[in-house]
């Protein structure tokens, strides 16, 4: 029998054991000392300011419309990458790549939207060497593939409502099936998102016209017009999950958002934690949401997104490979840094959390200030900031990746900025978001900040009442417009004087302006 000898509790043997396992998984590792963002905009800003942290050199991609971008000027080095329209550039895999290989970049952070969810640019980048700041091009195939995802799901024992897995092939099998499931019923693209491809239907009278129209749309915006059914959840709550995971197996979730305020099926105000789950729905989600990224062996930061209905029962949506737009508002509550997580499991480090050791502090609210017109139903509405003056305070965020005199350009998301606020409770952290918004002034382009106050105070929101239908429930343009002439006459007024006073300033032509007539807030005030 071998001699063991005993310190502090542990064998030596076990000591071995445990500096061999640690020598092996830092083998395992490869540090990143370059990053290229691969995006623009506020998420650009977001990513570099992480790496910044982690001591990381910065590379940003650039279009002929951001020459003059904030993410531009902040990184370390800046690349030219192609005309304005996106097709030209920023989706541009084989020029993003080269670029990233020609700066000596070994990692690539996608962002969101671009090519975040493309799994051959993954792959490429892992046949090139270059580390993509992600899940692998498998992870990304299974869940970008709704039928397949289903399948997924449906092995995994993640709730998913009625309907069928794999896609729609015969018009009158389809016809019956969805009889079977009871109307009204919910025709969805197979491949990509944000709408399109997606009918619901009524009437089964409707089916067949509706099942042609949705495979149409389908085809025309991801070359796939595949289709399946599944049972409509009327009036819903849209909640999602974020979970992280590492090449160790190790997988985690950092609770929930609600996501249910929004418009054209995109959405505009989000808070985590959501205002209806019990810790017991909490927990069998969480769980659901877990094991629905172990289905497809997943790698770094992702969102489980689920319908919940008026019974609470909850059901699985879709996932989203790649790092959310709302994440601030989860950073809020944890304080984990998402960016900087992502980045060190993309280098092979292991989660620095068991579930037990993430817990919610507080709560927060995100706005999602877009250079669109809510009173013209959410029109998109580019052009230049005249003025752009962000609010400030305790447990105020923004995140923006624009400035003063910064062009909202035709070619992209009209996204302007991203609002978030913290409290210690939901009371609190509405009442901030609303005197937030009050404070933030953005002149030259109408933006949906009006909406955003409009939501922090409506009766529906405040009291947790509310479903995905928030707008067509509650909302018209009509109720921003104020139908007090005097507020109305001193607001002109207002934005006539510094619409004047900006061009004489900008001009070196500023002269004194006489305000001949005393504005209400001048009445009101109290020395």
């Amino acid at each position: 029998m071998p001699n063991v000898f005993y310190v502090t509790g542990y064998s030596y043997q076990h000591q071995i054991r445990a500096i061999r396992r640690q020598h092996d998984e830092l083998s395992a590792i490869t540090p990143i000392k370059k990053v290229l963002i691969a995006n623009r905009g506020e998420i650009a800003v977001r990513i570099i300011r992480s790496c910044r942290e982690l001591g990381l050199q910065t590379v940003a991609v650039f279009s002929e419309a951001d020459r003059t971008a904030i993410h531009v000027r902040m990184a370390d080095e800046a690349y030219f990458i192609g005309e304005s329209p996106s097709s030209e550039s920023y989706l541009v895999a084989d020029r993003v790549l080269k670029t990233a290989l020609d700066c000596g970049a070994d990692a690539i952070h996608p962002g969101y939207g671009f090519l975040s969810e493309n799994s051959t640019f993954a792959r490429d980048c892992e046949a090139a060497g270059v580390i993509f700041i992600g899940p692998s091009a498998s992870s990304i195939e299974a869940m970008g593939d709704k039928t397949a995802a289903r399948a997924l799901m449906e092995k995994a024992g993640v709730p998913m409502a009625p309907g069928t897995v794999d896609a729609i092939s015969d018009h009158k099998e389809a016809a019956q099936i969805a009889d079977q499931i009871g109307y009204p019923v919910l025709i969805k693209a197979a491949a990509g998102g944000g709408g399109k491809g997606m009918r619901v239907v009524l009437d089964p009278q409707d089916f067949i016209s509706s099942l042609e129209a949705a495979s149409r749309e389908a085809t025309s915006a991801f070359g796939d017009g595949r289709v399946f059914i599944e049972k409509y959840i009327s009036h819903p709550r849209h909640i999602e999950f974020q979970i992280l995971a590492d090449k160790q197996g190790n997988v985690v979730h950092l609770f929930e958002r609600e996501c249910s305020i929004q418009r054209r099926h995109q959405k505009v105000v989000e808070e985590a934690p959501s205002s209806v789950l019990t810790p017991e729905l909490r927990q069998k989600m969480g769980d659901a949401a877990i094991a629905a990224a172990r289905s497809c062996d997943y790698l770094g930061a992702g969102t489980i997104e689920f319908l919940v209905d008026k019974d609470m029962n909850f059901y699985f949506m879709e996932m989203n490979t790649r790092l959310q737009v709302e994440h601030p508002v989860t950073e809020l509550i944890t304080g984990i840094d998402l960016v900087a997580a992502q980045i060190r499991v993309a280098e092979g480090h292991p989660l620095p959390w068991k579930q037990d050791d993430i817990r919610m502090n507080g709560h927060a609210v995100e706005s999602r200030v877009y250079a669109e017109d809510p009173s013209n139903n959410f029109l998109p509405a580019p052009g230049f900031l005249e003025q752009h003056s962000p609010p400030a305070g305790f447990g105020v965020r923004l995140d923006a990746g624009v400035e003063e005199g910064s062009e909202i350009p035709m070619y992209y998301d009209p996204m302007i900025s991203k609002l978030s606020t913290w409290g210690s409770n939901r009371q609190e952290a509405i009442a901030r978001m609303s005197r937030a918004l009050e404070e933030y002034q953005i002149t030259g382009v109408p933006t949906t900040i009006p909406f955003c106050h409009f939501v922090m105070n409506h009766e529906s929101f405040t009291s947790g009442h509310f479903s995905t239908h928030f707008v067509a429930d509650h909302f018209s343009g009509d109720a921003l417009r104020n139908t007090d002439p005097d507020l109305e006459r001193d607001l002109a007024m207002a934005a006539a004087l510094y619409v004047d006073a900006y061009h004489s300033a900008k001009n070196g032509s500023a002269k004194p302006v006489e305000v001949t007539e005393v504005s209400r807030w001048q009445k009101n005030r109290r020395d």
